[in-house]
């Protein structure tokens, strides 16, 4: 469910014209529903209810710290995989000791900053981490919290970019490897082992894989506890799918269908009393947030009709990256307009640079606006300034009202950074 619906052929956001924030805004513009965002956190986080459990929101889906707080002040904590991310989820207000940090290549000064921070878990995910982490921590004065992160060989049957869980798939400890890696790790004197961890992909449709996944880690923690390793926590990372409004989709699971399947495989365990901890992102955010871009001119040719409109993959790099879909719709309805296919693409000077290929869609003139819908995950926070395009707005509304939680940037901040060594002037 979310919160975009029209009204009298006019698209709104909760309370608000769609049309009026880009009016006043610009485009292009990611909005967000605060009603959606919050919605989707009570009803998964309501989805494990019985069970101890943690939900940490994947900061890389939608980074805005304005996002992060709203979710913090809902219970949220915060999974991260850069320093910058944890200085974002920080600033937002997540509580420390509610952060676990994931990702195969934290550096030093990465660690250094957890460490400071005294977040509640790194997620390793190498023997060489889990050293280097080690020395880190001993020189720092201070223990180092970890999670191993296992590889359970497990296939989530999505997109191949977004698989993590197969053993080709760079992330993780595999199975065979991860019981010596334990016994290494509690044997080092500024490491204290408190879990357990996995995700196997993104944008999974079954709940199958889950619960593979998961009844894999539970017969290794059943192996470790009766090998003297104790664990508080089962992190089975994110990956929930979201309907994206293509015809042959698979309908995903809901969040009550997920958390049935987690908290029946995580039956065997109860005895144990771990904190289970989940780390969703596209389930919380996508459909909470669309991108509204303007159409600059129609052209067409034999082959091919083209809508031109001015938001390019750089502001939405996903059709591109995935060749995923993304719902398009105009913002102001015309019902005595037909339709026709047309690809929508944007101002890049790139054949990849588009948003939508042969889509049947409303005709639409330039000036008119179209909501490119099931952005508010991995949109904004995926995007580049290629050809020195500044990036877009971000607004969150909330009822009938909203507030631009990130301006637009300009060409002049995108220049800050950069100089002209003397010998050239």
């Amino acid at each position: 469910m979310n919160h975009f619906q029209y009204k009298n052929n006019e698209l709104y956001c909760e309370d608000v014209p769609v049309r009026k924030i880009a009016e006043e805004v610009g485009t292009p513009t990611y909005i967000y529903s605060q009603a959606t965002l919050s919605r989707h956190f009570r009803v998964f986080d309501e989805a494990l209810t019985g069970i101890d459990h943690l939900v940490c929101f994947s900061v890389k889906a939608n980074s805005n710290i304005a996002v992060l707080r709203l979710l913090a002040s809902l219970g949220a904590g915060a999974d991260i995989v850069s320093g910058g991310e944890l200085f974002r989820a920080l600033r937002a207000g997540v509580p420390a000791n509610k952060i676990v940090f994931s990702g195969v290549g934290k550096t030093v000064a990465e660690m250094k900053q957890g460490l400071d921070a005294d977040i509640l878990a790194f997620n390793v995910e190498s023997r060489a981490e889990l050293h280097q982490l080690a020395r880190v921590a001993a020189d720092e004065g201070k223990t180092a919290r970890v999670s191993l992160r296992v590889n359970p060989d497990v296939d989530p049957e999505t997109h191949p970019y977004i698989s993590t869980g197969l053993k080709k798939n760079k992330f993780g400890i595999t199975a065979t490897d991860v019981r010596e890696v334990y016994r290494e790790a509690a044997g080092l004197g500024s490491i204290e082992v408190i879990g357990i961890d996995c995700h196997i992909g993104s944008q999974l449709t079954k709940t199958s894989p889950f619960r593979d996944a998961v009844q894999r880690l539970v017969d290794l923690v059943r192996e470790l506890v009766a090998q003297g390793i104790a664990l508080q926590y089962v992190d089975i990372g994110g990956g929930l799918g979201i309907p994206y409004g293509q015809d042959d989709e698979p309908e995903p699971p809901s969040p009550a269908d997920y958390g049935a399947a987690v908290q029946d495989a995580l039956a065997p365990l109860k005895d144990l009393n771990v904190t289970l901890i989940c780390e969703p992102g596209r389930v919380i955010a996508g459909n909470a947030g669309v991108m509204i871009t303007q159409v600059l001119y129609e052209k067409g040719n034999s082959a091919k009709n083209f809508t031109i409109v001015d938001a390019a993959f750089n502001d939405l790099t996903r059709p591109t990256l995935y060749g995923s879909f993304h719902p398009m719709r105009p913002v102001v309805r015309h019902e005595d307009r037909g339709s026709h296919v047309s690809d929508v693409v944007g101002p890049i000077c790139e054949t990849g640079d588009f948003l939508a290929r042969d889509r049947e869609m409303q005709h639409v003139t330039a000036g008119e606006l179209i909501a490119v819908g099931a952005a508010g995950a991995y949109g904004f926070s995926m995007a580049s300034n290629y050809n020195t395009r500044p990036r877009a707005a971000e607004v969150l509304v909330n009822g009938d009202s909203y507030a631009v939680i990130r301006k637009r940037e300009t060409v002049e901040q995108l220049l800050e950074n950069e100089s002209i060594p003397d010998y050239l002037k």
